[in-house]
C-alpha cells in the first residue's frame, strides 16, 4: 500500500487569548493518500480550518503547534518534510506552499486582490515556484483558465475580480490553486457562497481537474450533500477532536456517533412530510409570552395579504469612469412581477444571486421604488396602495412589514448592546416608556429561545445562530403581520439553520405570521413554504405548490435547479450530465418555448392545480 502523502497525528494547535490559553485542536489524527478525497466535516468552531491552515503553515501569530506532527511526503521527489516543525517563513515550506500544496479559500472576493487582474494573480504563483518566463507563464496561465472553464480565457487575463460573477471568481481561484499542478489541494468550503446549479458546476470541475491532474484532495465543508458527491472518506470533527472516520460508504450507511447521526437528523431532504421536523444538535427552548399572541384576523372578503402585479425595476450602469462619454448600460433587475402572498402563508421565492430577489423585497419595503407595477396590502378599510404612502402612513405601513437580512454579523451594530438592539424599533415608533420596552425585549428573547440575561452583551460574543436569532427578535418587536426573509440561513451551520428554521416555523403557527421566503436553497424552500416561485433574471418563471412544483417541475431553469441539488445520501449523485443538457440558467440552451426577450409581457400557462408556468402559448 502507497504511503500517505499528508500524515496528521495527534495535532494540537492552542490560540493565546486575553484570557489565556485555548485549546482549539486536542489530539487530530487523520491520513490523506495520493489522489484521494477526504471530508473534513464539523459545525462551524470545531477545527476544520485550523487543521488546513496548520497543513498550509498559515496559523495566525496567536495560534501555535504545543504536539504532533504534520508529514508530507512528496510524490514526485519522495522527499519527507515535517511541516509542523518549520517556521511559517522558512524556504523548505514557502516552497511547498502553493507549489506542492495549494487552498481554495471560502470566500473568493475576499481571497483575491481587488487591485491587481486576474492574470497577474495567477501566474504569481508560476514565477514564485517554478523557472518561467512572463510570455509562458501568462501562457500556461490562459491555458490553465481555459481548464477550469473560462468562456474567454484571453479576456479573463486582463480583468479584475470586480468584473466577474460568484462563479467565476471562484474558478479563478481553483486556477489560482492549480496552476503548479499541486500534489494535494485544500478546499475550505468552495462552494458555500456559490448557488445551487454554479456549485454543481465547480463541484463537476475539481472531480475532473482532480482525475486529470493525480491529484489528492482535502474537502472541508459541512455540507453533507456535497459530501456525499465527493468524498471517498469523511473524518467528522467536534470541538478540536476527531470523533468518527472511516469511509464515505460506511458512515452515511450507518454513522455510529451520536454527533454524526445528529447532523444528518438536522439537514432538511426533499419529500419531508408537512409535519416533519429537523432535529438540531443542540434544540433551542423558546417561550410564548403573554404580549406576543396570535393577533385576530382583519375581517376581509379576500385572504390576500400582500398582492403585486407587473412590478418592474431597472438599474443604469456606467460602462466606464465618471468622466467618460461612453454610453452607460441598462440592467433589467426585476421585469413585470406578479405574485400574491394570502394571509398565514409562506411563499418562498427561489433563485440565484443576481436573480433580482433581493431587489424584490426592497421594493416591497419602499427602501427602492419601482418602475412600474402595484403593491398592494390588505388593510382594514381596503387595499392599501404602499407605493402612494408617504410619512406618517409610510411609517405605520413599516410596522406590518419587517425583513431578516441574510448576514447575521452585518446586520447588527457591533457597537449597540443586544438590549439597544431588540428595543431599537420601540425606540423608532415611540412605543412604551423604558420599562415597557424593557419587559417586552425580555419577551422576545425568551420567544426567540435566548436567555435575557444576556441583553447587555455585544453582538460579537454570540454565535451566528444567537445572531440570526437576535434578527428575528428585533424584527417581530412590532408584531408585523408580514416577514420578509432574505436568506435567513445560507449563512448558517445545517445545526444551526436547523434550530432558525424549526424557529421560524413554530412563530409562523403560534403568532400567525405571513412569510415571504426568499433562498437558493431548495431543500430549505421545501421544508418551510406552502407555494413556490421560481425567478430567473428578473422574472418569475414557475410558481406552484410545494408538492406540485417539486412533484411536476415543468420549466427547464426549475429542473435544472431540482437537479443540482447535492442530496445528503451516497445513493443518490449528481448527475452531471442532466444538468448540462437542461440548460441550466442559460435561456440560450432553453426550448423555444420558454425564451423571452428582456421587457417581453409574460405569457402564463394554467397546468392546473395552482400551478403556472411562463411560456409561449402553443
Amino acid at each position: 500500500m502507497d504511503e500517505p502523502i499528508i500524515s496528521v497525528r495527534n495535532l494540537k494547535v492552542s490560540f493565546e487569548m486575553a484570557t489565556g490559553e485555548v485549546e482549539v485542536l486536542k489530539g487530530v489524527d487523520f491520513n490523506i493518500g495520493k489522489a484521494s478525497t477526504i471530508a473534513l466535516v464539523g459545525e462551524s468552531g470545531s477545527g476544520k480550518s485550523v487543521t488546513a491552515q496548520a497543513i498550509m503553515g498559515i496559523l495566525p501569530s496567536t495560534a501555535r503547534i504545543t504536539s504532533g506532527e504534520i508529514i508530507f511526503r512528496d510524490p514526485q521527489s519522495g522527499s519527507i518534510t515535517e511541516i509542523s516543525a518549520l517556521s511559517q517563513d522558512d524556504p523548505a515550506l514557502r516552497k511547498i506552499r502553493g507549489g506542492k500544496i495549494s487552498i481554495i479559500f471560502q470566500e473568493p472576493m475576499v481571497a483575491l486582490s481587488p487591485l491587481h487582474t486576474i492574470g497577474d494573480q495567477i501566474s504569481e504563483a508560476l514565477f514564485l515556484h517554478q523557472q518561467t518566463g512572463r510570455s509562458e507563464g501568462l501562457s500556461r496561465t490562459e491555458a490553465m483558465l481555459d481548464l477550469v472553464g473560462f468562456p474567454d480565457p484571453s479576456r479573463a487575463l486582463r480583468t479584475y475580480p470586480f468584473e466577474l460573477s460568484g462563479g467565476l471568481r471562484q474558478r479563478a481561484m481553483i486556477a489560482m490553486a492549480l496552476v503548479c499542478r499541486p500534489a494535494l489541494l485544500i478546499a475550505d468550503e468552495p462552494t458555500t457562497a456559490l448557488d445551487v446549479t454554479v456549485q454543481a458546476q465547480i463541484l463537476n470541475l475539481i472531480r475532473d481537474l482532480q482525475h486529470d491532474l493525480k491529484m489528492a484532495l482535502l474537502l472541508i465543508t459541512h455540507d453533507l450533500g456535497v459530501v456525499a458527491n465527493m468524498a471517498e472518506e469523511l473524518v467528522v470533527m467536534y470541538h478540536g477532536k476527531v470523533v468518527e472516520s472511516g469511509s464515505a460508504k460506511d458512515l452515511f450507511e450507518n454513522p455510529r456517533h451520536p454527533y454524526l447521526s445528529a447532523l444528518f437528523k438536522a439537514v432538511p431532504r426533499f419529500g419531508m412530510d408537512k409535519d416533519d421536523r429537523l432535529v438540531p444538535v443542540r434544540p433551542i427552548d423558546q417561550k410564548l409570552g403573554a404580549h406576543f399572541q396570535r393577533k385576530p384576523a382583519i375581517k376581509s372578503q379576500s385572504n390576500t395579504l400582500l398582492k403585486v402585479n407587473g412590478l418592474s425595476k431597472r438599474f443604469t450602469i456606467r460602462s466606464e469612469g465618471l468622466l467618460s462619454k461612453a454610453p452607460s448600460s441598462n440592467i433589467q433587475a426585476v421585469d413585470d412581477v406578479s405574485f400574491e402572498i394570502a394571509q398565514g402563508e409562506c411563499l418562498g421565492l427561489v433563485g440565484e444571486s443576481g436573480c433580482g430577489k433581493t431587489t424584490l423585497s426592497k421594493m416591497l419595503m419602499r427602501a427602492l421604488l419601482p418602475d412600474s407595477g402595484k403593491i398592494q396590502y390588505r388593510g382594514p378599510d381596503g387595499p392599501i396602495d404602499i407605493l402612494s404612502l408617504e410619512g406618517n402612513d409610510l411609517m405605520a405601513m413599516r410596522k406590518k412589514m419587517q425583513l431578516i437580512f441574510q448576514d447575521p454579523f452585518s446586520s447588527l451594530s457591533p457597537r449597540m448592546t443586544v438590549f439597544d438592539i431588540v428595543r431599537e424599533p420601540f425606540v423608532i415608533h415611540n412605543e412604551g416608556d423604558l420599562q415597557a420596552q424593557r419587559d417586552l425585549v425580555q419577551e422576545l428573547m425568551q420567544l426567540v429561545g435566548l436567555d435575557p440575561r444576556f441583553l447587555n452583551r455585544y453582538p460579537h460574543s454570540f454565535s451566528g445562530g444567537q445572531r440570526q436569532r437576535i434578527s428575528i427578535a428585533r424584527a417581530l418587536a412590532l408584531q408585523p403581520e408580514l416577514l420578509i426573509c432574505d436568506e435567513p440561513v445560507s449563512a448558517l451551520d445545517v445545526s444551526i439553520q436547523a434550530q432558525v428554521l424549526n424557529l421560524l416555523k413554530d412563530l409562523k403557527n403560534e403568532l400567525g405570521l405571513t412569510y415571504l421566503f426568499i433562498s437558493h436553497n431548495l431543500a430549505v424552500i421545501d421544508y418551510i413554504a406552502d407555494r413556490i416561485a421560481v425567478m430567473h433574471r428578473g422574472r418569475i418563471v414557475e410558481i406552484a405548490p410545494r408538492s406540485e412544483l417539486f412533484s411536476n417541475p415543468t420549466h427547464p431553469y426549475t429542473q435544472s435547479l431540482l437537479h443540482a441539488v447535492p442530496h445528503p445520501d451516497i445513493t443518490r449523485p449528481l448527475d452531471f450530465k442532466a444538468i448540462n443538457a437542461l440548460g441550466g440558467n442559460d435561456p440560450k440552451r432553453w426550448p423555444a418555448v420558454f425564451r423571452f426577450e428582456v421587457g417581453e409581457n409574460a405569457k402564463w400557462i394554467d397546468l392546473g392545480n395552482q400551478h403556472h408556468v411562463r411560456a409561449h402559448a402553443t
